[in-house]
């Protein structure tokens, strides 16, 4: 099939064309963002860390207490199934559980079927001149909520902090947002991991800065480390990022990101984003995916 495939969605027992999938008013994923979702990529007909990825979406279930309709065995097989239906090698994954149809009112022992649903599409959160030569990112003013406020562990369906800092980022020109912590430190962008170098030495906040435990950030310093670079995870101040040779970003959706400016100050030397080292880790990256994924045939 060629790369004009047309979306996928396993929803309700079946797999059926975007326009035909239909979910109720009154699924309490809609009306509260009551659910989980977790964001894949198909890479040369194979999914990405798949197994990775069910874990962490099983285990956010399980800490919203929403049960994974036939275990995680049958939504692995709705995920393969459905990237079959789309029957293109390189593709975009979200999948979905909702608590399901309720009653209005917040209660969720109104739900009593879960929810699964699977998308498989195409997806460019950035032009390719933009990945070519970085992101332009402004600090938001918004905050990234508590832990104990809002787990960002658990990659909830409630992402309105997220939305808000990227609709702040792009009202003031810029492509994406950073995102501080309540200690003015740096949590994330708004939907990406952030990471700095400086010489040979790669750093990321850990998860406990409010940053959430990405699966291509820990594939990202496991390349590093096979680099022979030495990896951080440590809190960062947002000065930090302007003492950087270089800064990029990643995320299922993003993949690696370079970002060429912060306030409008040029990051790095040249202020061009993609440096030798965030080259490095992409040509890497891109071998690396092949050898870890899950083939949909």
């Amino acid at each position: 099939m060629t790369e004009e495939a047309a979306t996928k969605v396993w929803i309700d027992g079946q797999i059926v064309d975007a326009h035909q999938a239909k979910i109720s008013v009154f699924d309490h994923g809609l009306l509260y963002g009551d659910g989980i979702f977790e964001g894949m990529r198909v890479y040369g007909g194979a999914i990405f860390r798949l197994e990775d990825h069910l874990h962490r979406f099983e285990s956010g279930a399980r800490a919203l207490g929403i049960p994974l309709p036939g275990g995680r065995e049958a939504i692995r097989e709705i995920v393969l199934e459905t990237a079959r239906a789309y029957g293109c090698d390189e593709a975009y994954i979200r999948l979905l559980l909702t608590r399901g149809q309720g009653a209005l009112g917040v209660d969720p022992t109104t739900c009593v079927n879960p929810q699964p649903i699977c998308i498989v599409t195409r997806i460019a959160l950035y032009p390719p001149e933009k990945l070519a030569r970085g992101v332009d990112m402004i600090t938001s003013s918004l905050r990234r909520p508590a832990a104990d406020a809002l787990d960002p562990g658990i990659k909830s369906l409630n992402y309105l902090n997220s939305v808000l800092a990227k609709r702040e980022a792009r009202l003031r020109g810029a492509d994406e947002a950073l995102i501080l912590n309540g200690r003015g430190t740096i949590a994330e962008a708004s939907v990406a991991n952030v990471f700095a170098c400086r010489g040979e030495i790669l750093m990321t906040p850990p998860p406990s800065e409010g940053a959430l435990p990405g699966i291509t950030r820990a594939s990202v310093l496991e390349i590093a480390r096979g680099l022979g670079m030495e990896t951080r995870e440590c809190p960062l101040g947002r000065t930090e990022l302007f003492a950087a040779d270089e800064v990029f970003l990643t995320g299922s959706g993003a993949r690696i990101v370079p970002v060429a400016s912060l306030d409008g100050e040029n990051l790095g030397p040249s202020g061009e984003g993609r440096g030798p080292v965030t080259t490095r880790i992409s040509e890497a990256f891109a071998d690396f995916v092949l050898e870890h994924g899950t083939p949909i045939r």
